[in-house]
C-alpha cells in the first residue's frame, strides 16, 4: 500500500510541477492558533511540516528560533502535539510530516512516540540531528508503523555515503540545498544546486528528492523541475512579522502559500 506522501508525490508528477511543502512549528503562538494556520496553509500545500520545538535548535536560524520560543512558551508539549495532528487529520487529507530533534523523542521513549505518531495520524518524521547510519534501527521501526523516516543530504555528502544512505531511505528523500541554517540567504545559485540535486537523482531516479532551506518567493521558480520544495522560515518570517503588527497571520499565510504555488505550477 502506498503511503500518502508517496501519493502526494505522484499527483504533483501528473501535474507535472514539484510538490509544495510548508514549514511552521506546532504550537507557535499557542495551540489554537497553530492549528488554524496548518489547517489554512494545507489548503495550498502538498505536503505539511510541523517542526516540534525544541530550547537548542542546532540546525534552525533566527525564524525558527523565534517561533520555537513562542511554542515553548506557551507551553507546548510532545502529547499537545499529538492531540492536534488528530484534530488536523479529522478535516484535512493532507500528509504531515513532524520535524525536530532526537532528544525530546529519547526522552518520550522511541516505541512509544512511534505509537502516538501512527494513532495521531503522523505520516512522516524528519530528525535533524540524527544522521545515517545511527538513524537506522529507527528509520526501521518507522517502516514497521507505515510511518515514512526521512534521510537527509547535504552538498558535502560524499557520492559512496550517497548511494548508501538512498539504499535505506524510504520513499522521501531531503536535499539541504547549501552550508546553513534555516532561513539563510541563498548562498550559492539555483543552476548549482540543480547540478547537485540530479547528480543525486541520477544515482536513484525513483525517491522523491525535496530541497530545503533559501527557498523562497524570489528563488522558488527556478526549481520548477524538481520532485519537492520546503518553504519554512519566510513563513515563519510572516507569522512573526504578522503577530508583531497585531495581525492574524492565517489568512496572510494562506495567501503567501498560494502565490508560492502559483510560480511552481
Amino acid at each position: 500500500m502506498k503511503s500518502k506522501i508517496a501519493l502526494a508525490f505522484e499527483k504533483c508528477k501528473k501535474e507535472n510541477r514539484p510538490a509544495l511543502l510548508t514549514y511552521t512549528v506546532a504550537g507557535d503562538k499557542n495551540k489554537k492558533m497553530s492549528l488554524e494556520i496548518i489547517n489554512s496553509v494545507s489548503d495550498y500545500s502538498d505536503i505539511v511540516e510541523w517542526g516540534f520545538a525544541h530550547n537548542c535548535p542546532i540546525a534552525d536560524g533566527g525564524q525558527i528560533q523565534e517561533s520555537s520560543y513562542r511554542a515553548l512558551k506557551s507551553g507546548i508539549k510532545l502529547d499537545d502535539i499529538f492531540s492536534m495532528v488528530k484534530k488536523f487529520k479529522k478535516n484535512k487529507k493532507k500528509p504531515l510530516i513532524l520535524m525536530g530533534y532526537y532528544n525530546l523523542i529519547y526522552q518520550y521513549g522511541e516505541n512509544n512516540f512511534l505509537n502516538k505518531c501512527k494513532n495521531s495520524g503522523v505520516d512522516g518524521i524528519i530528525i535533524v540531528d540524527l544522521p545515517w547510519p545511527e538513524n537506522k534501527n529507527f528509520a526501521i521501526k518507522c517502516k514497521k508503523k507505515f510511518i515514512t523516516f526521512v534521510q537527509l543530504l547535504a552538498p558535502t555528502t560524499t557520492t559512496s555515503r550517497i548511494k548508501k544512505i538512498l539504499k535505506d531511505s524510504h520513499e522521501m528523500v531531503y536535499y539541504i540545498s547549501m552550508l546553513s541554517t534555516t532561513g539563510g540567504k541563498l548562498k550559492i545559485s539555483p543552476k548549482t544546486i540543480l547540478k547537485n540535486y540530479y547528480k543525486i537523482k541520477k544515482l536513484n531516479p525513483y525517491k522523491n528528492l525535496v530541497i530545503g532551506f533559501g527557498i523562497t518567493d524570489k528563488t522558488i521558480s527556478s526549481f520548477k523541475n524538481v520532485d519537492g520544495l520546503v518553504v519554512g522560515s519566510q513563513i515563519v518570517k510572516t507569522l512573526s512579522n504578522s503577530l508583531k503588527k497585531r495581525q492574524n497571520p492565517v489568512t496572510k499565510l494562506n495567501k503567501m502559500v498560494y502565490n508560492l504555488k502559483r510560480k511552481i505550477i
